[in-house]
């Protein structure tokens, strides 16, 4: 059977998939749900991603996956925290082992952060995202600066195209390039950390004006859960991907 050529942005809505073999199928940034996968078989599959309420044989794995990582690593648990002490601690947690991080980075040939594996995202490329990030839900969200980007901000893939938002995604700057814009925007977060009050934490923010997001009484505590959401993940691909380079 000859490749298929790619397919974006197709929705596929009261499909039933009868006797489809599925074989070297990548699957990204798309969204299910209310589906049936009924009578299938699956060996050698990788799937990541945030599941809620998803049943294989009759068991709802999402708890079970949850456990599991947090086993692995118990400082994921306080990536949710309900409290203004919570959030300063994960954050101090994230940004602690970014340095790590980075520090490792550091010790690759220079050329290699750069490079993809396995169609990821380079190491440069997901700090260019972590900035992008922090613009996106401190700087405009909670600071309401409408528009906070630098020019190597980099949004998510199947992000359209956004007035006044950067999209040069095949730029390739430097490590140190890229850190410096890192440097202001961890300094921005930890600045809306460090006056963190309980009745911030139960308020909600709106930004309507051109740009992104645009969102009206949004939780301003989920703002700062979405920057250490991605800060989280991402260190852990991040990690896993210089490990193969």
């Amino acid at each position: 059977m000859e490749p298929m050529e790619p397919m974006e942005r197709h929705e596929i809505t009261g499909a039933r998939l009868r006797r489809y073999i599925l074989r070297d199928v990548e699957v990204r940034g798309s969204y299910a749900e209310g589906s049936r996968f009924i009578g299938v078989e699956m060996m050698n599959v990788e799937i990541t991603g945030e599941f809620q309420n998803v049943t294989f044989n009759g068991v709802d794995i999402a708890p079970l996956v949850e456990a599991e990582l947090n086993r692995r690593d118990p400082d994921r648990v306080k990536m949710r925290p309900t409290d203004v002490a919570g959030f300063r601690e994960a954050w101090s947690i994230v940004q602690s082992r970014w340095d790590s991080t980075v520090e490792r980075a550091r010790e690759l040939p220079a050329g290699s952060l750069n490079a993809s594996v396995d169609g990821e995202w380079s190491f440069i490329q997901t700090l260019r995202h972590l900035n992008f990030a922090g613009a996106a839900w401190v700087g405009r969200m909670i600071l309401g600066d409408p528009s906070p980007w630098s020019p190597l901000d980099l949004p998510w893939d199947e992000a359209p195209a956004l007035d006044d938002i950067p999209l040069t995604r095949q730029a390739t700057p430097s490590l140190d390039e890229v850190l410096a814009v890192r440097r202001e925007r961890q300094t921005m977060v930890s600045a809306v950390m460090e006056v963190l009050t309980e009745e911030q934490l139960a308020s909600s923010v709106s930004r309507t004006g051109p740009g992104w997001p645009k969102i009206e009484d949004f939780p301003f505590h989920e703002c700062l859960l979405i920057v250490l959401n991605e800060e989280w993940e991402h260190r852990n691909f991040a990690e896993r991907d210089l490990a193969r380079l």
